[in-house]
């Protein structure tokens, strides 16, 4: 009976104690941890009204890592709107004669989505039928110069200044380029120091294989930059057998047009010429006449960002956070840059309310470590989105860890989670936590705890 007595009265002191309350108890902890020794941390909750609930360090800038893709999203779908569409259009040059054409061009505003195997109707086959459909309605059978790749829609800088060397050629640092094709990525089989390498979409590199025989998973990182032709590939693999790893490709424009002209084999249609693609032209000092609008033949339009942001959100892809960032400066007036776009990005928040100081971005997924955005801005843009009318699209991408609706970040020894839960009670909390520089294991379990105290 007395140890009954001591849990009702253990239960009724901690029932008492208030949310902001308890969350210190559990943040202290935290913070007490062999983990958090060297780290940091950015913590902070508010109400679906922006009303403060608890803050430790909210204002202080860390390293977001793809919790950064909440305020990208966020932006894009205010700015640009949830039906926008990109668009990847087909024209020849000349005059149509007797089936012939002189150059046939293509061109995109950056759909980062063209190819991508996520989105039913959208697939790499239905561009095929559609393209060669096209062709075919316009009795197109024959090319007598080039088949040129227009990808100048966007600058040539297809990765943002901040990201680490050992992340851009690995299929998680693909670039952003005026053409994309299978979200830029690629799949190679490899076995630990062997030359014989088996791919899948081959981006024509040359390979260093130097991946040793050691346990039982993929730990090798590919080194390969944009436009290059050779490739290193290092770290273990497992000894003995092959093993399929994914990379970025150097050239999706000239990927896809080599794909493009193989089609225009299987179906008849003579290429004379080569494929070209603009921006690679510039770097080999040639010029190359742009698309012809004029002679337009056939548009191809992407998902709609609203189904773009599901899969940003949902499953991190950094391609699509770079391509948001780059059509937002564009589509607001400016450049399609990395420059003008994170400028344009922060402008935008800034007109929200949120502190300047707070949101110091370098890309729009997350990748770069230079980002530094606060818990207390993430949170805020949070409850932005919640007053939104595009919101319920981007509440269903969030996705869901600890029972909880929330996007999550991982780079090296930083660990961030943010988004919303409604408690027991009914209230509705909008949270971020951002911790950098911790150590040992996993960080997960420990920020689990702090959180749980929403529920």
């Amino acid at each position: 009976m007395r140890k009954l007595l001591w849990i009702f009265l253990v239960g009724v002191q901690i029932s008492a104690q208030s949310v902001a309350e308890r969350l210190d108890a559990e943040t202290r902890k935290l913070l007490s941890s062999n983990a958090m020794l060297a780290a940091s941390l950015s913590f902070y909750v508010c109400d679906d009204n922006g009303n403060l609930v608890y803050d430790y360090n909210g204002s202080k800038g860390l390293s977001t890592a793809s919790t950064q893709k909440i305020m990208t999203a966020a932006a894009a779908l205010d700015l640009l709107g949830a039906d926008y569409r990109y668009e990847t259009r087909a024209a020849y040059s000349g005059t149509l004669r007797n089936g012939a054409v002189e150059d046939l061009y293509i061109t995109s505003n950056g759909d980062p989505t063209l190819g991508s195997w996520r989105y039913n109707g959208y697939k790499p086959e239905d561009f095929k039928r559609k393209l060669l459909a096209a062709l075919t309605a316009k009795n197109i059978t024959e090319v007598t110069g080039n088949l040129i790749m227009d990808d100048s829609v966007f600058d040539f800088q297809t990765t943002p200044g901040g990201w680490p060397w050992n992340d851009i050629g690995n299929y998680y640092g693909a670039g952003i380029f005026g053409i994309n094709w299978n979200e830029n990525q690629f799949e190679v089989s490899v076995r630990p120091g062997s030359d014989n390498m088996t791919f899948k979409n081959n981006p024509q590199l040359q390979w260093v294989n130097e991946t040793k025989g050691a346990g039982s998973g993929d730990n090798s990182i590919i080194y390969a930059a944009p436009y290059s032709d050779v490739a290193l590939i290092n770290g273990s693999l497992p000894a003995g057998k092959s093993t399929t790893v994914s990379g970025a490709v150097p050239n999706p424009p000239l990927l896809l047009g080599q794909e493009i002209a193989g089609w225009l084999q299987e179906n008849g249609i003579k290429l004379h010429g080569s494929v070209v693609s603009v921006q690679t032209n510039k770097t080999l000092g040639r010029s190359t006449a742009l698309y012809p609008s004029k002679n337009t033949f056939f548009t191809y339009q992407s998902p709609k960002l609203s189904e773009i942001v599901f899969w940003f959100l949902r499953k991190s892809v950094n391609l699509y956070g770079e391509a948001f960032v780059k059509t937002i400066g564009k589509e607001t007036g400016g450049k399609a840059d990395f420059e003008t776009g994170i400028k344009t990005l922060k402008n935008f928040w800034v007109g929200k309310g949120i502190a300047a100081p707070m949101i110091n971005f370098a890309d729009g997924s997350g990748l770069s470590p230079q980002n530094y955005v606060s818990a207390k801005a993430e949170a805020q843009a949070l409850a932005y989105a919640r007053k939104q009318k595009w919101f319920p699209a981007f509440y269903d991408a969030l996705p869901t860890y600890n029972q909880m609706k929330m996007k999550s970040g991982t780079i090296k020894d930083s660990k961030a989670y943010a988004g919303y839960h409604t408690s027991k009670d009914g209230t509705t909390y909008v949270f971020s936590m951002i911790i950098n520089n911790y150590s040992g294991g996993s960080i997960n379990p420990a920020m689990f705890r702090v959180l749980d105290v929403l529920k």
